[in-house]
């Protein structure tokens, strides 16, 4: 697919997504229609129940694959961005941290999901939170702004992800830190696959290989990255998940095939800073 055609098809999935209150994109069986609870599925990635009800209702749509806040150390006075906010969830267990000296700040390119990140962050009072309409290629922000990006299972939809890692570096302040959560690859997916519309949807076709993601960033110019950690990405199960269902049919996949590609595919937890 070409790259707008994918920035659309991903606007309009996540769209349905802000719309609908469901999950279309997670770990285990956390794909859309899911049997799996948004709460459970935010357990099975590290959130604590602590943390999941601190939000106000309806931030939290189960689309994470990790939680990049406990990685990122924040501290009070900070300002933070967030690429692919979503409805809100992790600004706003970022923003309690921070304090109403610090400030947080979403981009999101799906205006369902703006709109309803604005209406939680209402509900909830928080003050030092906004959403800004955007796209993460390209983002709505100033050079050297912000102290720590976050971002969860949102830089692998990317068509462009030289772009997003060049981008960050720019907004970010020297010294500053980025905190993600991410889907990559261990090894390259068939053809049929990578280029599944489905796939892109649930966070699969879009993936880079995993030393390739990394390479990005330095390329970026960011300096220690690290991966701080590294769980399976299961693919689901065909029964539970009705995207995981479209995605080994749009792909005419063997149930081998599934079994085969499945370990390949892993959500790793990366940090890396901008020298100052």
């Amino acid at each position: 697919m070409e790259k707008e055609a994918i920035r659309e098809k991903v606007r309009e999935g996540y769209g349905r997504v802000a719309r609908e209150n469901r999950s279309c994109c997670g770990a285990g069986s956390s794909c859309c229609g899911s049997s799996a609870s948004i709460q459970s599925i935010g357990e099975m990635i590290g959130y604590s129940k602590d943390e999941m009800n601190q939000v106000p209702e309806g931030a939290n749509l189960g689309l994470g694959c990790g939680n990049p806040v406990a990685l990122a150390g924040l501290k009070e006075g900070q300002t933070v961005l967030d690429l692919g906010s979503g409805a809100g969830f992790d600004c706003f267990l970022a923003a309690r941290v921070v304090g109403e000296s610090g400030r947080v700040i979403g981009v999101d390119m799906t205006p369902e999901m703006v709109a309803k990140a604005r209406e939680n962050a209402q509900k909830g009072g928080y003050g030092n939170v906004e959403f800004r309409l955007g796209e993460i290629e390209n983002l709505p922000v100033e050079n050297a702004s912000v102290d720590l990006i976050l971002s969860n299972c949102v830089i692998n939809l990317s068509p462009e992800k030289p772009k997003v890692f060049a981008e960050s570096f720019r907004v970010l302040k020297p010294g500053g830190k980025l905190s993600v959560s991410d889907v990559v690859l261990l090894n390259p997916l068939p053809p049929l696959l990578a280029q599944s519309a489905a796939a892109y949807l649930g966070c699969v076709a879009g993936a880079s290989l995993k030393g390739d993601y990394l390479e990005m960033l330095g390329s970026a110019g960011f300096a220690d990255v690290k991966v701080a950690g590294e769980d399976p990405f299961y693919l689901g199960d065909l029964n539970a998940d009705p995207i995981v269902k479209a995605i080994i049919e749009e792909a005419k996949l063997t149930p081998d095939q599934v079994a085969e590609i499945g370990p390949s595919i892993v959500s790793i937890k990366v940090v890396a800073t901008k020298a100052g």
